[in-house]
C-alpha cells in the first residue's frame, strides 16, 4: 500500500510540474500569480514546482511587469538552454537534420541529397548517424543533454518491431512508395546512432510532423481542427482535432497522395492508377512536363523540373510568353489539388487547410486562388464556407521542427523530467527522472 501511494504522489507531481511547464511553453512568460489560473493549481503548488524547475535549470525569469497597486511581478518562461533536441526530416530528396535549444531555436543542421541512392535503407541510417554527429559537434553540444531525436518518414509507422530499451515495441515503417516493407527503423537506428542509450527516439509520419509544427507554431495554431497538406515529390496529409494543450486532442496521417482522383487514370509509383500523387506529387509533374515536350534535361531532379515548369508558365516581365502547355498542365493540377482538398473538406469538417512541403511552397503562391475555386466547386457548400484554404508559415524547415516536437511533447508531458538509463549493471535501483530527485537520493545514500 505504501508502494501504491508513493507512486500516487510522484504521478501528482509529475503532473503538475506538466501543467506549468506546458502552459508556461505555449503561453509564456507569465508569473506566478498568472499561472494559477492558467493550471488549476493553488498558490503553494505553484511556488513548489516553480522552486523545482528553476532549481533544475528549466525555468527563468523574462522581465517584471507592473501589478494593480502591488508588487511588481516577476514573469517567468522556460528556459532555452534547459535541453537539446534533434529533428530529422527523411524527405524525397534529401535527408535534413536540425538540433535545436528548448525553444526550438536552430544551434546547427546538415543535409544529405539523396538524389543518387534513392531510398537505400542502410545509406539513408548513415545519414541520420553521420548527420546527428555532425549538428553535436557543429553546435559543441554534449550529447547527454539530449532530450530526444525526432524522425519524420514518408509512410505507415507501426509499433511492431522487438522491444526497445523502454519495454516498448519500437517503430516499424511500410512506405510503399519508396520501397520500404516493415523496415525496422528505429532499431536499425537505435544501433546505429551514437548518442547515450537513454536518449529516446520518436519516429512519425513526416506528414503527421509537418502538421503537428503547424498547429503548435505556424498557421495551425488556434484552430479547433485543421488539416495540413504536405506536397512534396509525394504527396500526404494529416487531420489535427482539438486544442494543443487538450487531453482528448488528436492527430491522424493521411495516405492521401493515394486516394483516387481519375478512374483508370495515370499509374502511380505506388503500384495503383488514378491517384492524386499522380497528378499533383513534383515527381509526377517532372514525368508530364515531360511528356508534354517541356525542354528538361534527361537527368533532371523534382525540384530543378518543378522550377523549369513555373518559370515556363509564369515567366519574369520582360520575358518570354507564358507556355500554355504549361499552363495548361499546372491547371488540371490545381483542380486535382482542388479536388482531393474538396474531399477532405467533406470528410472532416476544418477549419483551416494548410499547404506545406518543398512543391507545395511552390506551387502555393501561383495556384492557391485556382485551387480554393475548384476546392469550393466540389466540396458541399456549408463546409466549404467555414473552411479556409491557406498557405503553411513555417517553410521548408517545418517537417524538422514537427518532428522535434515529438521529443518536446514527450519532456513537457513527463513534467521535465529526463530521459533516464535503466537499470544499473546489478540490476539494482530506479534511476532519478529528475534533478531533484537526484539530490534526493544521494541525501539517501550518504545518511543510510
Amino acid at each position: 500500500m505504501a508502494e501504491r501511494n508513493r507512486r500516487t504522489v510522484r504521478d501528482l507531481r509529475r503532473g503538475n510540474r506538466a501543467r506549468v511547464l506546458q502552459r508556461l511553453y505555449f503561453d509564456g512568460p507569465l508569473s506566478r500569480q498568472e499561472l494559477g489560473p492558467a493550471t488549476g493549481l493553488s498558490s503553494g503548488s505553484i511556488s513548489n514546482v516553480v522552486a523545482e524547475l528553476a532549481a533544475e535549470g528549466l525555468l527563468q525569469e523574462a522581465g517584471i511587469v507592473d501589478s494593480d497597486g502591488g508588487r511588481p511581478r516577476t514573469l517567468l518562461k522556460v528556459a532555452p538552454d534547459g535541453g537539446l533536441l534533434v529533428g530529422i526530416d527523411i524527405g524525397e530528396t534529401r535527408v535534413r537534420v536540425e538540433l535545436f535549444d528548448l525553444s526550438l531555436t536552430e544551434l546547427a543542421r546538415t543535409e544529405r541529397l539523396l538524389a543518387q541512392h534513392g531510398y537505400d535503407v542502410e545509406r539513408i541510417v548513415a545519414h541520420v548517424r553521420t548527420g546527428v554527429a555532425d549538428v553535436l559537434r557543429d553546435a559543441g553540444a554534449d550529447p547527454h543533454r539530449l532530450l530526444g531525436i525526432g524522425i519524420g518518414v514518408p509512410g505507415i509507422i507501426e509499433r511492431e518491431g522487438p522491444e526497445g530499451p523502454d519495454g516498448k515495441r519500437t517503430a516499424v515503417v511500410h512506405g510503399q512508395t519508396i520501397g520500404w516493407q516493415a523496415v525496422p527503423f528505429e532499431q536499425l537506428l537505435r544501433e546505429a546512432v551514437d548518442v547515450p542509450p537513454e536518449v529516446p527516439l520518436f519516429i512519425d509520419n513526416g506528414a503527421k510532423t509537418l502538421g503537428r509544427a503547424e498547429m503548435w507554431f505556424g498557421g495551425g495554431r488556434g484552430a479547433g481542427a485543421a488539416a495540413i497538406a504536405l506536397i512534396g515529390s509525394g504527396v500526404g496529409a494529416c487531420v489535427d482535432h482539438g486544442d494543443i494543450l487538450a487531453e482528448d486532442r488528436t492527430s491522424l496521417a493521411l495516405e492521401w497522395g493515394h486516394t483516387t482522383i481519375q478512374l483508370r487514370g495515370r499509374r502511380c509509383r505506388c503500384g495503383s492508377i488514378g491517384c492524386l500523387e499522380a497528378y499533383a506529387g513534383a515527381e509526377a509533374l517532372r514525368e508530364r512536363w515531360r511528356e508534354a515536350g517541356g525542354p528538361l534535361p534527361e537527368d533532371a531532379d523534382d525540384e530543378t523540373a518543378l522550377a523549369a515548369l513555373l518559370s515556363a508558365a509564369y515567366p519574369p516581365p520582360g520575358g518570354p510568353a507564358p507556355d500554355q502547355v504549361a499552363l495548361s498542365l499546372l491547371d488540371e493540377t490545381a483542380e486535382c489539388l482542388g479536388a482531393a482538398l474538396a474531399d477532405l473538406v467533406n470528410l472532416f469538417l476544418p477549419e483551416r487547410i494548410l499547404l506545406g512541403g518543398w512543391a507545395g511552397l511552390l506551387l502555393g503562391p501561383h495556384l492557391l486562388p485556382d485551387i480554393r475555386r475548384y476546392a469550393n466547386e466540389y466540396a458541399l457548400r456549408h463546409a466549404a464556407a467555414r473552411t479556409t484554404i491557406e498557405m503553411g508559415r513555417l517553410g521548408p524547415d517545418a517537417v524538422t521542427v514537427g518532428a522535434a516536437t515529438l521529443p518536446l511533447a514527450d519532456f513537457l508531458t513527463r513534467g521535465g523530467s529526463r530521459p533516464a538509463p535503466g537499470p544499473r549493471p546489478d540490476g539494482t535501483g530506479a534511476p532519478p527522472r529528475t534533478a531533484t530527485e537526484t539530490v534526493r537520493n544521494r541525501s539517501r545514500t550518504t545518511t543510510g
